[in-house]
Order: C-alpha cells, then structure tokens, then sequence
C-alpha cells in the first residue's frame, strides 16, 4: 500500500510539472506578437512611402506636362516611379500577409476575417498556405522589379535584345506554371 501511496505522489507531482511546462511552451507562442506588430508596421510605413512617391510622381508629371519643352525621359521616369510605388505596395502586401498569417497561425483566428465582410484572401490555416501566398506575391514583387530595371536598359546589339526575349518568354512560362499551383 505504501508502495502505491508513492507511485500515485511521483505520478501528480509529474503532471503538476508537465503541466507547468506545457503551458509555458504554449503561452511562449505569444512572442510571436512582435513580429505581427512590426510586420503590420513596416506594412503601414511601405503604403505611406509609396503613396507619397506617387504624390509626387505625380507633381513632377504636372509640372512636366506644362513645362515647354519635357525634362529628358519624362516619360520613362513617370513610368520607371510609378513601378516603383507598385514593388513597394507590393512588399507591404507580402508584410500583411505574413503579419495576418502568423497571427492565425500561432494566437487566434481573426473572427472579423470569418464573418461577413471577411475577405478569404487572408484565411491561412497552415504554414504551406502562408508560404504559397508570400512565395506568389514575391514572385509579382520579382516580376514588377525586372520590368523596372528593363525600363532603364539599353539594348544595343541584336544579342541583348535576343536575351531580352528569352527573359520575357522565361518569365511568361514561370508566370503561367505559378498561376497553376494551389489549383486542383
């Protein structure tokens, strides 16, 4: 009997400390808080610079267009600028999805996100989905970069131009096998 007084001791006093440990582990998920708070924030810092490139993107187009004659490449540093404010909307969209998905994945479920005015684009439920959706619009962010940079190339022998359209083509066959993936 005495034997068993004992076995029954250890096996509480085990579980009391199991259960201490275990609760520990699942509440040090909450860390996870600094990174949804951060991400949010430099999601909210990328929309406000973009948007005053655009701004004033926007004033030089104004003062470009009636000032006689254009400033050299208006037309190219108008659209180069506005591809920019793009990529960067673009990467704040990257830090919301991951901010979003975190918090569903790690606290709580958003129960705004679940109701009626809920958008299921943010609706992450496993680490697979939250990577799918970053790698995709990485992969945009990637493209709109190129298409920047191509802006400001100058082609001069028929091999760069030919290279030119293989990255074009390249990039169209990767487009189109990453508009497949996720779809059954």
């Amino acid at each position: 009997m005495e034997k068993d007084v004992k076995t029954i001791k250890t096996a509480a006093d085990q579980s009391l400390i199991e259960t201490i440990f275990e609760g520990a582990i699942w509440r040090s998920r909450f860390i996870v808080i600094l990174a949804v708070v951060f991400g949010l924030v430099g999601a909210i810092i990328l929309f406000v610079v973009a948007s005053f490139d655009i701004a004033s993107i926007a004033s030089y187009a104004y003062h470009g267009l009636f000032a006689h004659p254009h400033p050299k490449n208006f037309h190219e540093n108008i659209v180069a600028a506005i591809i920019g404010a793009v990529d960067l909307y673009l990467i704040a969209v990257v830090m919301f999805i991951f901010s979003f998905g975190l918090y569903e994945l790690f606290i709580s479920e958003i129960d705004e996100a679940n109701g009626k005015s809920g958008s299921q684009i943010l609706a992450i439920h496993s680490l697979d989905q939250l990577k799918d959706k970053i790698a995709k619009v990485i992969v945009m962010v990637l493209v709109v970069n190129f298409f920047q940079r191509v802006l400001h190339t100058n082609f001069n022998t028929p091999l760069e131009m030919l290279y030119f359209a293989l990255s074009i083509t390249a990039l169209a066959v990767g487009l189109s096998f990453l508009s497949k993936v996720g779809k059954h």
